[in-house]
């Protein structure tokens, strides 16, 4: 008898294609209609909630023609447990594109030429092979001082 999967490693694995197709180096927006659920809420502080696939899309889109060289990736071990799974990363970019109105803190002009490169903790929810939640806390402080959007003393 093959040894199954458990529901944490499928779930696992689900998330390391998120990782890598939506945040990675190369977008591939196709993965949000693969594996994201429908209704999806996509959340994190430096952003206001992204709910629903063709949400989603625009909100990666906008970062990436903003920060064309966008890049987050994995610097733990993923930790699965029922339906969630979390996992620790960093990553950044550089403004080189137009201007970026996303941030809750601010706006950036066109290709300020600012690098951000910044760490967080990611708790995903993934039913039934979709990811229905992405709930981050980011180092925004750090992001948000690097862009200039917050001043420090």
């Amino acid at each position: 008898m093959e040894n199954q999967k458990t529901k944490e490693e499928l779930n696992k694995e689900v998330v390391v294609r998120w990782f890598t197709h939506f945040w990675g180096e190369t977008v591939d927006l196709s993965i949000v209609d693969e594996i994201a659920s429908p209704g999806m809420l996509l959340k994190y502080s430096l952003h206001e909630p992204r709910n629903g696939r063709e949400d989603i899309k625009a909100f990666m889109m906008d970062f990436r023609a903003a920060f064309p060289d966008l890049n987050f990736w994995g610097t733990a071990d993923l930790i699965a447990e029922g339906d969630y799974v979390v996992g620790q990363w960093e990553g950044g970019g550089t403004h080189t594109g137009g201007a970026f109105s996303d941030f809750l803190a601010g706006s950036l002009p066109a290709s300020t030429g600012k690098k951000m490169h910044f760490t967080g903790t990611t708790v995903l929810k993934v039913v039934d092979g979709k990811i229905v939640e992405e709930i981050g806390l980011d180092d925004g402080v750090t992001a948000l001082t690097q862009l200039g959007l917050l001043k420090t003393i």
